[in-house]
Order: structure tokens, then sequence, then C-alpha cells
């Protein structure tokens, strides 16, 4: 019988969808299809972009000083974020088989594809390339993560997070011990082809 959380989580998965099908309606308007991994737009509607593209030095020149003065601090995290991904891929490619837990694809969560935008200058065009890397490899890792822990201790934490991973909801309860073997089981179950 479900229960209420079910329900919540059911009525939830249903906004995400309705959420995903409007960006999909407005992705329409704007006239491009994806062939091959590859974004193509109408000609006309590229030839508007680049109409619209700024230059580099007219974007730079509205920068503040501050802003131009710590880009090198961001671009410097590029080298944590690039082993963070290396050791974090080497992980799973070590232990997920182990645990019989299926693989993460690094394609689901990092894209990077505003470059296409013709819009864009250079500068701007790096600066999508670097956050869609960078936000991308965050989402991958989390769900690597949020894979593992249903696996070693799905067990929901005593106070409220401001954001948790899409397996955390199946966890047990803080502080149900009666209940702990079985609902751990069955997320070990949900996430692992051994347990299944």
């Amino acid at each position: 019988m479900p229960n209420q959380l079910d329900d919540l989580l059911d009525r939830l998965r249903d906004v995400q969808e309705e959420v995903q099908q409007e960006i999909e309606d407005r992705r329409a308007a704007f006239r491009y299809r994806i062939r091959r991994g590859r974004v193509e737009f109408d000609a006309d509607i590229r030839r508007r972009h680049r109409e619209l593209r700024e230059s580099w030095l007219s974007f730079l020149s509205r920068t503040r000083l501050l802003v131009l003065v710590t880009a090198p601090v961001i671009y410097a995290l590029i080298i944590p974020f690039a082993l963070l991904d290396l050791f974090v891929s080497v992980y799973q490619a070590i232990c997920f088989p182990v645990y019989g837990l299926e693989k993460v694809r690094r394609a689901d969560y990092i894209a990077i594809d505003r470059h296409h935008l013709a819009y864009l200058n250079g500068l701007q065009k790096l600066n999508c390339v670097y956050c869609g890397y960078c936000n991308g490899l965050i989402a991958y890792v989390r769900e690597i993560a949020g894979r593992t822990e249903s696996y070693w201790c799905p067990i929901k934490h005593a106070r409220r997070l401001a954001s948790t991973h899409d397996h955390y909801t199946g966890f047990a309860d803080f502080g149900d011990g009666e209940r702990f073997r079985e609902d751990w089981d069955r997320t070990r179950a949900r996430v692992s082809r051994h347990h299944r």
C-alpha cells in the first residue's frame, strides 16, 4: 500500500515531467535540431545569431574590474575538477562492478553544447564550456555518490538538508531501528544487480 511519501514523490515526478515538456516545447520555437551530436540551427536563425554577437572587447569593457581580477581564481578550479573527474571515474570503473551497481554515464550529466551558439563571442563560449563541464561534473559525481550511499548507508539524516540526491527519499528513516534492515535491503536491491 503506497504511503503519503510515495504519493508525494509520484506527484513530484509528474511536475518534473511537465517542466521538462515545457522546456522541450520552448526549444521547438528556436528552430534547431541535433544531428550526430551537433546542434544545427536554420540558416536564417544562424545569421541572426551572428548579428547579435557582441565583440569580446565590448564584452570585457562592460565587465567590472574585480570580476576580471577574480577570473583566474575561477579558472584555476579546473585542476581539482579534472582530478575529481578522474578519481571518481576510476572509482566507479573499479568498484561499481564489484557492488553490482549500474555505472553512471557521464554523457547523461555533462553537456558541452553552448559553444554552438553564434550569438556568443569566444570568451562567452569558453565560459559556457567551463560551466557546462563543472556543473555537469558535480551532477555526475553526485549521482555516483548517491548510488554508493544507497548501497552502503541508506539512512536519512536526523536534520533536514537543503538538497539531496534522487535516491535519498527511499532511504530508511533516521531512528527506525525496527525497519532498518528491511529498508536497507530494499534500497540496496534498487541500485544493485546482485541483490535483485
